[in-house]
């Protein structure tokens, strides 16, 4: 018994001493969260410190960027990052559901979020999928852990958004999210850049990025890679300085930070003028997330408009680098190169859409592409290893006006445009009405004093709705507007912080047809392969995959399906809202699955809505089936009693129109980027002609009859007609 005792003993004791050393390993291999969480909150500091002294001595060590043992793979059963894989190609290798099956893809889940349903927002957000887990963020920014296979809600958070924030551009949104290190990731619409647990949705860290009273608010998903988590700032239209910033993904702080406007002695800081503060206030924001080649180690983005947007008088120079597609080193932000497709932009053509990479074999040799489709109409292709043409592009001489310091050339890419880029005289016969008036011309056609009507304008060409590549077909897939834009100068108001500033108006032709194209580009050519016409803005985003599929959402709510080769129509489904996002695809359990975010969109004035749709083939989803999410309304409730109606208080036509007119038609009826300038406007002269119009509807705006009362359809228009129209001031 002793000897049997002993020898229990002995057992016992070696299982300690084990775990002592498992749970002394796990421990070092979790040391910076053990720190921070020992330590206390009073030594946060000194860990973050210690680390930042880590990052910089591997910079030291380490100065190449390459990451070559991440290796980049098409996305498959997961839907891993906002562009399905790091090249951003948002291209799936899924070959389930194909062109011969696809009559039988049916949906299988549909669920309500309860979130983002109101006029001021839009829905833009591409579904993340890991682990059998969707992560979702709505308008609102609230974000959603859904089970992938049953649409069943796993966790919601619910971020405080100031409701007053007025320094919005286009609409209240978010493009979505990033999953990485067992962290949800979330770029804030205020300027606040949070991490999830991503089994809980608990914040585990938060991060100001900017003051969003200053212009300064984020609206693209953010990136994760290699332990840090990248975002841009938007705000062009407030005269920000524009920046792509590398945060830390354990503790959240900034890790490095890259001016997209350089200042006097930076790199390419002579494209503005030295002798004023120009580009301090020179706007360059970044609407997109970044894709990365981690074998060069090189993040690419898109920077957007200078500011005053459309007065250059005040900024003579290139401008750089507004307006470009820019290469950074991954690691520490140094710049790399930069193409600008707009030298010394006066018309609000930024480049919005995400960059892609591609690898495409071109006169017997394998090269590393970089496609970004711009507002310009053109697709720009370029060598990512140093920013030079894979299909030519050639400088020519453009329209000069010195009052506006123009460019004396401007980019021109070899190949084919996606969308029209003039108004002719029989343009004016067939679409616009007989008392048009002013000026009109062709791309890069300067503007002053006389309206001066354009295509393309500042919604493109290629907005922000992601472009897909197809390695199979080797085309590049993107949607463009074809819209009329009139341009003309105002006087350009002193800058002040918060306010917009834009330098002149601009506004779409009232009652001018809108009109959008899906394109397929060879991008070996950069010839159109084949395209699709549409009597509407397309807005949604692209979707390809091995399955010889291409899926894009349409305004009036179908989800379409084209054969990814020929073009022609294979499938469409109507939903209940517009579907103004992205699709994804992913696999559960041996079946592909299809799903959209369709909650409608402020800027394209569709329909709102606050689902998701899935489908699988066979799906037998009962009509009218919804899984509904418990509701979260940030819509104020005001009171009235008898005697003060809602439409008599004065500040409810302004509350009403900010939150479902100001992102199409501007700050005080100027400058929206989708309707027409209502200070100009003869409907705005009338109230029951602005009733009748918010109440039924134009060309291309929707009804707001089932969004808005009667009493809050009579306040904007009684602020329609006494502050904003001309017979009003």
């Amino acid at each position: 018994m002793k000897r049997e005792s002993s020898v229990w003993k002995q057992i016992f004791i070696g299982s300690i001493i084990t775990l002592v050393i498992i749970f002394g390993l796990y421990f070092l291999a979790h040391e910076d969260e053990q720190e921070v969480a020992d330590q206390g909150v009073s030594n946060v500091e000194e860990v973050v410190e210690d680390k930042k002294e880590d990052l910089k001595s591997d910079e030291k060590e380490a100065p190449n960027p390459s990451q070559s043992d991440i290796k980049v793979e098409y996305a498959s059963t997961e839907w891993a990052t906002h562009g399905g894989d790091y090249y951003n190609r948002r291209y799936s290798m899924l070959n389930q559901i194909t062109t011969e099956n696809i009559g039988d893809l049916k949906p299988t889940w549909v669920s309500s979020l309860g979130s983002g349903a109101e006029g001021k927002h839009s829905g833009e957000a591409t579904p993340i999928v890991v682990d059998g887990i969707m992560y979702i963020a709505t308008g609102a920014n609230d974000v959603f852990a859904i089970d992938a296979k049953t649409g069943e809600q796993i966790w919601a958070y619910n971020p405080d958004i100031p409701q007053d924030m007025d320094t919005v551009c286009c609409g209240w949104t978010t493009r979505g999210v990033a999953v990485g290190d067992g962290k949800v990731f979330v770029g804030l619409l205020d300027a606040r850049l949070i991490a999830l647990d991503q089994k809980t949705g608990e914040v585990l860290w938060e991060t100001k990025v900017g003051e969003w009273e200053e212009g300064y608010t984020i609206t693209s998903a953010p990136l994760f890679y290699n332990g840090k988590v990248y975002t841009g700032v938007a705000g062009g239209e407030y005269g920000i300085r524009g920046r792509v910033m590398a945060y830390d993904a354990d503790l959240g702080f900034e890790v490095w930070r890259f001016y997209t406007i350089p200042g006097p002695g930076d790199i390419n800081g002579d494209t503005w003028p030295s002798d004023n503060d120009a580009w301090l206030t020179g706007g360059g924001p970044v609407w997109n997330t970044p894709s990365v080649d981690p074998e060069l180690g090189y993040i690419y983005f898109a920077t957007g408009n200078t500011a005053p947007d459309l007065d250059g008088s005040n900024r003579e120079g290139d401008n750089l680098y507004a307006n470009s597609v820019v290469a950074v080193n991954a690691e520490n932000g140094e710049y790399v190169w930069h193409f600008q497709q707009v030298h010394h932009d006066i018309w609000d053509m930024d480049p919005a859409n995400p960059v892609i990479l591609y690898d495409v074999e071109m006169d017997g040799k394998m090269r590393k592409g970089l496609g970004q489709a711009g507002k310009t109409g053109w697709v720009y292709l370029l060598d990512r290893t140093d920013g030079t043409p894979l299909v030519g592009i050639e400088e020519k001489p453009v329209p000069q006006d010195e009052r506006q310091k123009t460019a004396a050339t401007q980019p021109f890419p070899v190949g084919d445009s996606f969308v029209p880029q003039a108004v002719t005289e029989e343009d004016i016969k067939k679409d616009l009405s007989s008392d048009f008036s002013g000026e009109i011309g062709s791309i890069f056609t300067p503007f002053w004093d006389v309206p001066v009507t354009l295509k393309p304008g500042p919604s493109g060409g290629a907005n922000w709705p992601p472009s897909a590549f197809n390695p199979e077909t080797e085309y590049f897939y993107v949607l463009g507007n074809d819209t009329y834009m009139s341009f003309e100068r105002s006087e350009l108001e002193e800058f002040k912080e918060g306010d917009q500033y834009f330098g002149s108006i601009f506004g779409p032709i009232q009652d001018a047809p809108v009109r959008g194209t899906l394109t397929a580009i060879d991008v070996k050519t950069n010839k159109i392969a084949w395209q699709k016409n549409w009597d509407s803005q397309p807005y949604s985003g692209v979707l390809t995959t091995k399955g010889n599929l291409v899926f894009v959402g349409h305004n009036d709510g179908r989800l379409i399906a084209f054969d990814a080769k020929t073009g022609d129509q294979v499938w469409e489904y109507m939903m209940d809202a517009g579907a103004n996002a992205p699709t994804i695809t992913y696999e559960i359990d041996g079946e592909q699955y299809i799903s959209i975010y369709v909650a409608g969109n402020a800027l394209a004035g569709t329909k709102h809505g606050d689902k998701v749709y899935t489908f699988k083939l066979g799906g037998n989803l009962p009509v009218g089936q919804v899984i509904k999410f418990p509701s979260k309304s940030t819509k104020p409730v005001e009171e009235s009693t008898e005697g003060d109606t809602v439409s008599a208080k004065p500040d409810k036509g302004i509350s009403v129109y900010d939150s479902n007119c100001l992102a199409c038609h501007g700050n005080q009826g100027a400058n929206g980027h989708n309707g027409p300038n209502l200070q100009n406007s003869k409907v705005s002269e009338s109230k029951e002609q602005v009733v009748a119009r918010i109440t039924e509807g134009g060309s291309s705006m929707p009804s707001f009859k089932d969004t808005l009362t009667k009493e809050e359809i009579e306040a904007v228009a009684a602020y329609v007609v006494d502050v904003i129209s001309p017979q009003g001031e």
